[in-house]
Formats: structure tokens, C-alpha cells, sequence
């Protein structure tokens, strides 16, 4: 039987001196490519972005010859690998507790690949971020940690492969194939969150049809550092119905550390991994950082996405530095690289100030004030009101 545990640093500062090691899961550098065609269907759902929408796209084709497009279009987070590893491990010693980290970028293991060059973090697992389609309209994000290194190119081929010519059936198998790799560890990602807007009860359904065909194959499922609570405690349920073990993943993506780790005494992070498999023991701790406003912490990992950085490296210092589109001959290429003189028209700049200022002290503050859950802490993940 899965014995998961959920503590709450807020509630118990003394929780660490049972284990030895801290595991961050579940976070993104700047070699991931997210989509920007959330924009797209932000006009279509509210109408009034869309008129700020259009401007935008008759000024890209007036001024510069590119018709916009959203879907071929992404973003890269701010922090590079080694930004990133630092991140994460700095937050865990602070705990007093040895770090391990695991980097998933959407679907490729560069970062990894990079740190393994790093004598810090040279024994970083080699792990990603699979967009698995299914169902004929959406994907599931799973996490597939700890590739052997030997064969981690070919898997991510393999992964990519499927992603680009979907197949329920060719999921099962190369699920079961992972599966049958001792060390690696499989996570069912955000399994609540409607990511492609199919609707609440097609996505539940989706989600359980998903588990019923490969939740063998699965080894855990994600309490997400960046979801709602109530969201979290489907997935606690849902791990009940399954009788599966829960597991944490912070997901970031701006410059806020991971808002979930695990606790464990393993001494590697493949021994973390057999026992989350094989043991299907789970110790999950939620960081302060959960117990901000969930919409306040949505803007700010907003905001992260679009600040300026003048003490990272060139290419990750500001936000048209890390938004990338095709040029008039089909070419990705940064929007810094798009623009005259490398800056955003004025228009542009005056909106993206805006979001800037949100974040500064005194309105951050206010906001947090007035979508304040303080309820929410009481209630945690389903425990009753003491």
C-alpha cells in the first residue's frame, strides 16, 4: 500500500531533522520552449484583450512584414540551467538537508546534459518533461526522471517521435518500456489541471480512462507547487482511488524556488527513486511559498517571465531577449532580433512596464492583502478544521 505523507513547513519548522535529503522535482530553465498560444485564446475568451491583440498583430505585419503567429511562437523561462540548479539546491541546504535536484525542461534533456559539466551538479539525473499525447486532444505532461545515460538520446527520440505522430496504443508500449527501466521514475504531472481547455468532466474522464489503460506504468502522481489547493486535493483523492503515491513537483518556471519538495533518507537519487517505486514511500513537504494567494503567486511568476535581469547572462536579461517568433523567412529568432535597434515599440514597452510595476513592493503587497487565503491553511489538503 502507498504511505504518503504531507507536511506543511508553516506548521511544523523542525520536520527536517528526520531526513537526510531534500528532492526538488519538477522545474524549467531556459531551454524549455513554452507555447504563446495561450495569447490566442485569451482574445477569443475575453474580448476585451482582443483589440490590444489585433494592434499588435496589424503593427507586426505593417511595420515589419511578419504576419503574427502564436502557435509556432515561445517564451523561455529567465534562469539558465546552472541559475537554476543553484536555485534549488540552495533552498534545500538551507534546510540543513543534501540537495537533489531534477531539471525537466518540456520534452529535451539539454539542461541536464549541460550541468553534467558542472562538478556541482555532475550527478544531476538526466530528465525531462514529456508532452505525451492522448486521446486525439490533449497531451498529459509526464515526468520521466533519471534516463540511463547511455540511452537517454534514444529515449528522448523515442518520446518526440510519438509526440509528433500521436498513438494511444504506442503510448501504452513505450510506457511499459520505461516502466521496465529499474531507475527510472514516471509522474503523472498536474493530472487535474484542464491544460487544453477540453472541459472539467471530459478531462476527469480522460484523465481516469488514462489510468485505467497505464496507471501500472505510472509511479506517482504530482502535487503541483503551482496549482490551487482545491486542485491538490483532487489529486489526493484521485491517488486514493488509484491507490497511488503522491509525489511533489514545484513546476517553476520564473526565479521563486520550488514550492514542493520531498523529505527522504535515500543516499542517491536513484535510491529515492526505488523508494517512491518499490517501497511506494512518499514524504512531501510544502515550502511558505504555497502558503502565499494562489493568485498572487500566478502574477508573480508572471511577472518573473517578463522582468529584467541585468545580472544574468546575455540572452536571458529581458523579456524580448527570451520571446522567440519567425522571421519574414520562417526563422526563430528572438523578438530583440525583430525590432529595430533590438528594442519593443513603444506601445509594447508602455504595456510591459505596466506588468512590471504590479510587482513592485507596495501594489504586490496590496494585492496579496486583498486575495488573501488565510482559510486555506487551516484546511491544508483535506484535513479537517482543528
Amino acid at each position: 500500500m502507498p504511505s504518503s505523507s504531507i507536511s506543511y513547513f508553516w506548521r511544523d519548522k523542525d520536520i527536517c531533522r528526520n531526513f537526510r535529503a531534500g528532492v526538488s522535482l519538477h522545474s524549467h530553465t531556459n531551454q524549455s520552449q513554452e507555447t504563446l498560444d495561450f495569447l490566442a485564446n485569451f482574445g477569443n475568451q475575453f474580448p476585451v484583450i482582443r483589440p490590444l491583440l489585433a494592434r499588435l498583430e496589424r503593427r507586426a505585419e505593417q511595420n515589419h512584414g511578419i504576419r503574427v503567429n502564436y502557435a509556432a511562437s515561445y517564451w523561455t523561462p529567465p534562469m539558465t540551467p546552472k541559475l537554476a540548479f543553484d536555485l534549488e539546491s540552495r533552498q534545500i541546504e538551507n534546510l540543513n538537508l543534501a540537495p537533489m535536484v531534477s531539471i525537466t525542461d518540456h520534452d529535451n534533456i539539454k539542461a541536464p546534459i549541460l550541468l553534467r559539466a558542472v562538478p556541482s551538479a555532475r550527478r544531476i539525473p538526466v530528465s525531462m518533461e514529456w508532452s505525451a499525447p492522448y486521446g486525439g486532444m490533449q497531451s498529459f505532461h509526464l515526468g520521466v526522471h533519471n534516463l540511463p545515460s547511455a540511452k537517454a538520446v534514444q529515449w528522448v527520440e523515442a518520446l518526440q517521435e510519438l509526440t509528433a505522430h500521436p498513438s494511444d496504443a504506442r503510448l501504452t508500449e513505450i510506457l511499459v518500456a520505461l516502466h521496465e527501466e529499474p531507475n527510472v521514475l514516471v509522474v503523472f504531472n498536474h493530472p487535474m489541471w484542464d491544460l487544453y481547455l477540453v472541459g472539467k468532466e471530459k478531462h476527469q474522464f480522460l484523465v481516469n480512462e488514462f489510468l485505467q489503460k497505464n496507471g501500472a506504468y505510472l509511479h506517482a502522481l504530482e502535487l503541483n507547487g503551482l496549482r490551487h489547493w482545491d486542485e491538490n486535493r483532487a489529486v489526493r483523492r484521485l491517488a486514493e482511488q488509484w491507490n497511488m503515491p503522491l509525489i511533489s513537483g514545484g513546476d517553476r518556471h520564473g526565479v521563486e524556488p520550488n514550492a514542493t519538495l520531498n523529505l527522504t533518507n535515500a543516499a542517491s537519487f536513484t535510491e529515492f527513486v526505488h523508494e517512491i517505486r518499490n517501497e511506494k514511500k512518499s514524504d512531501v513537504l510544502f515550502m511558505p511559498q504555497y502558503a502565499e494567494p494562489w493568485k498572487h503567486r500566478i502574477l508573480q511568476s508572471t511577472i518573473d517571465a517578463v522582468r529584467h535581469y541585468p545580472e544574468f547572462p546575455v540572452g536571458s536579461r529581458t523579456w524580448h531577449e527570451r520571446v522567440y517568433h519567425p522571421d519574414a523567412n520562417g526563422v526563430m529568432r528572438p523578438l530583440s532580433e525583430l525590432w529595430p535597434n533590438g528594442l519593443p515599440p513603444r506601445y509594447m514597452a508602455v504595456a510591459i512596464g505596466m506588468v512590471q510595476m504590479m510587482g513592485r513592493g507596495l501594489v504586490s503587497g496590496g494585492l496579496r492583502m486583498a486575495w488573501s487565503e488565510s482559510h486555506q491553511l487551516r484546511l491544508a489538503l483535506g484535513e479537517r478544521e482543528g
